[in-house]
């Protein structure tokens, strides 16, 4: 989640990237369309297309298509001539995921049909076009108001008054984007889970009124279990989009929101006791199936080691036994920015091939972006979309002010279950 060019807010850099979805639905988007299958390509490494590959590309790209007012993410996409959403899509084009979680992209199931026919289904410098027959699209707390002063400035209608913060319902939404279907009747959303029902929550103490407290979710956006039906099998897309563990004071609300966040997933692929706490926005309560593979996806704003969220907070994920970290999605391209940009960098702990997000300092670039499949999905492959300089595709990342993103576009190759 990121400050930048594109952005107000929602976003994990400091001022100098500071700068200037339609009406909430009441549900959850499914959209069908026609697709095709296409070779990858050179940085997609051996891959095909759905029913012919050996393995299943999972990626999380947060491309930051999200707009400062509501209706702006429609209106630059009616047209082929955005040149941000260009390099978001030759992205894309280039890296050839099967199933796709897109963040920082604003509410809106109509822009998403844009971007897939002006974009996504032209290729751009020679890239292949993609298609993407399945589309999942839900609201999410970002610009949602609550009525109350959360922050305590003492007005209760400002963005960080709102749920998730955003300047109207649905900024920095996400979606899901897949070639193979999407069990829509299977589909569980927990937007509205409440923070204060996670035992253990770590919402600081003494901060919020009795009356936040009361109605304060958990999701900075929301959290969704989408399975993807993969041959006879479904795999369980867990997406989500922790809040940034800054832009607050002392409390660290939301250091201790993001933590939590990330916690909800080891809860929901733990035991049945550990899960029993979780209901979904329909009311069914408990976690997912001992039995069920699954990749959880998503911009999670937290590094292992470096930056500013809680110590653990990403290894909630990382250390459970259900998931495999046996091979982690690096570049070649993060190894020279952190050289070549020095500065808060040469500090980190973390090893720069693992970087996914080209921040300024502080906190330098980190590992924001995770693909995570469970432990019965081998891992083939993993990237990092970070070519280096001498890489003509240098051009679809670049330095500040980035063609597309501040983050990079993270997949893992694991064969079909």
């Amino acid at each position: 989640m990121t400050r930048g060019p594109f952005n107000t807010r929602g976003g994990r850099a400091p001022a100098r990237r500071l700068a200037l979805a339609l009406a909430l639905v009441l549900g959850g988007t499914v959209l069908a369309v026609p697709s095709t299958s296409s070779p990858a390509e050179a940085h997609g490494g051996g891959h095909h297309g759905p029913g012919h590959e050996p393995s299943v590309r999972f990626a999380t790209f947060n491309a930051s298509l999200n707009r400062p007012a509501e209706g702006d993410l429609r209106r630059d996409l009616t047209t082929d001539a955005n040149a941000q959403a260009r390099a978001v899509a030759e992205t894309i084009q280039r890296a050839r995921p099967d199933v796709l979680v897109l963040q920082e992209v604003d509410h809106d199931p109509e822009a998403l049909r844009l971007l897939a026919r002006n974009y996504l289904a032209r290729g751009w410098n020679g890239a292949e076009p993609i298609r993407y027959r399945y589309t999942f699209t839900a609201p999410v707390n970002t610009g949602v108001p609550t009525g109350l002063d959360l922050n305590g400035d003492g007005t209760t209608d400002g963005s960080d008054d709102a749920y998730g913060f955003g300047a109207f319902p649905g900024q920095y939404g996400m979606a899901v984007l897949s070639r193979y279907p999407i069990d829509a009747k299977r589909i569980r959303t927990f937007q509205k889970q409440l923070w204060k029902d996670m035992p253990g929550n770590r919402m600081p103490s003494g901060y919020y009124s009795p009356e936040a407290v009361d109605v304060l979710r958990l999701s900075s956006k929301s959290h969704w279990d989408v399975p993807v039906k993969v041959g006879r099998r479904s795999v369980h897309l867990l997406v989500s989009h922790p809040t940034p563990p800054v832009f607050d004071g002392p409390q660290d609300r939301n250091g201790r929101r993001n933590a939590d966040e990330i916690r909800f997933w080891a809860d929901y692929v733990g035991s049945p006791r550990q899960a029993r706490w979780i209901r979904d926005d329909s009311g069914r309560r408990g976690g997912l199936s001992p039995a069920a593979p699954f990749v959880v996806a998503g911009d999670l704003n937290s590094d292992p080691v470096d930056g500013d969220s809680l110590p653990g907070a990403a290894n909630q994920l990382l250390d459970l036994p259900r998931v495999n970290t046996s091979v982690t999605p690096s570049s070649e391209g993060a190894v020279e920015a952190a050289r070549l940009q020095g500065g808060a960098n040469d500090a980190h702990r973390g090893d720069p091939r693992f970087d996914t997000a080209d921040f300024a300092e502080p906190p330098g670039n980190i590992r924001a972006d995770y693909v995570l499949p469970s432990r019965d999905l081998r891992i083939r492959d993993a990237r990092v979309f970070w070519p280096t300089q001498a890489d003509p595709l240098s051009r679809l990342t670049g330095t500040f002010p980035f063609p597309a993103s501040d983050h990079r576009l993270v997949w893992v190759d694991v064969d079909r279950p």
